[in-house]
């Protein structure tokens, strides 16, 4: 039998990813226990965030439930009493938003989480994208009424502890446009981070590098993309064991061009910066150019800082 809690719906808060909010629970039945679990609990928090796609003012995605499965045992559903239509394009720059809050749950290593979706190709807007023209198309998730979207990623809950996940949406890498018309393809490009082995690199770019670089460019002022490994040559996102992990849109206020790579797994990595993201399709090879590229490391729960000059 699986076991069913039901998440009472409070309003959604958007956290810095370490933010924990509350949300209590209650279990409709019992489902037997994972086979590596003492028999305790621990307290089990999940949240979301995103790195960024061009050209969308909105990205939606309504999401019903979540599921979890111990190793050994049965799953576990949550289900939401509301539906959370999550835009993610509000969760950039290290933002999150938790999915679950502090649930008790039984101790031990789990094999996967699932997401449950409202995402089917049916005249429905309740996954969608709106574009800057306000214009608006499905967002389909193939067979996704069935199967959700799955992290085969397994993680642990520590006995009397807390633990924190955050899945890590990278629209750049998981929206297709196959035909122009009709639904646009969510093809899921997902990580699941635990909360403390993680950090952050965050950067501002010389102003007469953008204006450089981005001379033919109208719409933006670039995107850096993060690369696992010191020195890597970058490459587009195409998938391949060269693709960058993470990528973030740059910003610009205050006279200042700056940019947040977030939920990166401690370790070394190469940032490289290019105008032309926007022609970077997840389903081809495209010639992207970079004009600047710098090494940093991440540490768990710091922000590493770095600048990329004019050559």
């Amino acid at each position: 039998m699986q076991s069913t809690y039901i998440c009472t719906a409070v309003p959604l808060s958007i956290a810095i990813a370490a933010a924990i909010t509350s949300c209590g629970g209650s279990s409709s039945s019992s489902g037997s226990s994972s086979s590596t679990s003492t028999g305790g609990t621990g307290s089990y928090t999940l949240a979301v965030t995103d790195a960024p796609v061009d050209d969308a003012e909105k990205v939606v995605i309504q999401i019903t439930g979540v599921t979890l499965k111990p190793k050994g045992g049965t799953e576990i559903n949550f289900e939401f009493e509301e539906v959370k239509s999550i835009d993610f394009l509000n969760l950039q720059n290290g933002v999150s938003e938790n999915l679950l809050s502090n649930q008790s749950i039984p101790a031990g290593d789990y094999n996967w989480v699932r997401l449950k979706v409202n995402a089917e190709e049916d005249g429905t807007m309740d996954s969608y994208i709106e574009f800057s023209d306000t214009s608006q198309r499905e967002i389909r998730v193939p067979s996704g009424s069935q199967t959700g979207l799955k992290l085969v990623s397994g993680f642990t809950v520590s006995e009397n502890g807390s633990s924190g996940y955050t899945i890590d949406f990278n629209l750049r890498k998981s929206l297709t446009d196959p035909g122009g018309t009709g639904s646009v393809i969510f093809k899921p490009t997902l990580r699941l981070v635990e909360n403390t082995s993680v950090g952050s690199i965050t950067g501002t770019i010389d102003a007469s590098l953008v204006t450089s670089a981005c001379a033919d460019s109208a719409t933006e002022d670039g995107s850096v993309y993060a690369f696992e490994g010191t020195d890597v040559t970058p490459t587009d996102i195409q998938g391949s064991n060269s693709a960058p992990l993470s990528s973030s849109l740059v910003s610009f206020a205050d006279s200042i061009y700056s940019f947040t790579l977030a939920f990166l797994p401690v370790g070394d990595y190469t940032v490289a910066y290019t105008c032309e993201a926007q022609n970077d399709d997840p389903e081809a090879a495209d010639t992207i150019t970079f004009s600047q590229q710098v090494n940093a490391t991440v540490t768990a729960n710091a922000a590493t800082e770095i600048t990329l000059s004019a050559p």
